[in-house]
């Protein structure tokens, strides 16, 4: 999956590892039933929602997606922690080179797992990554049922109140 985005962003989102769906679309979060989309509306980052063929249009706005492991698999889980540390090292660099005023982790096992920070929980997180501020949200998938696109996009607008305006 590209990368989506270039250097002085808002805010980096980074989802866990691509669908098999978006893999084979070549559209971040592109899986029917992914709330991300919904969300980022919903929460004030873009006027109108988009689909996952307009990604490309996420850096007018100032925001760009990435993954923390490049494998698509069917589940998260599927990925070995050893794959999430690796990732993790690909993601603090991109984020160094890029400088985001957010990197944005969607799943905060994921991160805890891809940044040794066992005890992390949701929100912004007291450590930066390669100097960056980093803010961890739930995972948009339809698989965690316990957000919905509401609970989803008010984690999402504390984000886009903490970025501030482009």
């Amino acid at each position: 999956m590209p990368d989506v985005g270039g250097p002085g962003l808002r805010v980096l989102f980074s989802g866990i590892n691509p669908s098999l769906y978006s893999a084979a679309t070549g559209h971040h979060f592109a899986r029917p039933g992914n709330r991300f989309w919904p969300a980022l509306h919903r929460s004030g980052f873009t006027p109108r929602l988009l689909h996952p063929s307009e990604q490309w249009t996420l850096p007018e706005s100032g925001l760009g997606i990435t993954n923390v492991v490049a494998r698509a698999t069917a589940r998260a889980d599927e990925l070995s922690p050893a794959e999430l540390v690796a990732g993790g090292e690909i993601l603090a660099s991109l984020a160094g080179r890029w400088r985001p005023r957010y990197l944005a982790v969607l799943g905060v096992t994921a991160y805890r797992t891809a940044f040794a920070r066992p005890k992390a929980t949701m929100g912004p997180q007291p450590d930066r990554i390669a100097g960056v501020p980093v803010w961890v949200l739930p995972n948009p998938s339809g698989l965690n049922a316990h957000y919905t696109v509401d609970t989803l996009a008010a984690a999402f607008a504390e984000l886009r109140d903490a970025a501030g305006p482009f």
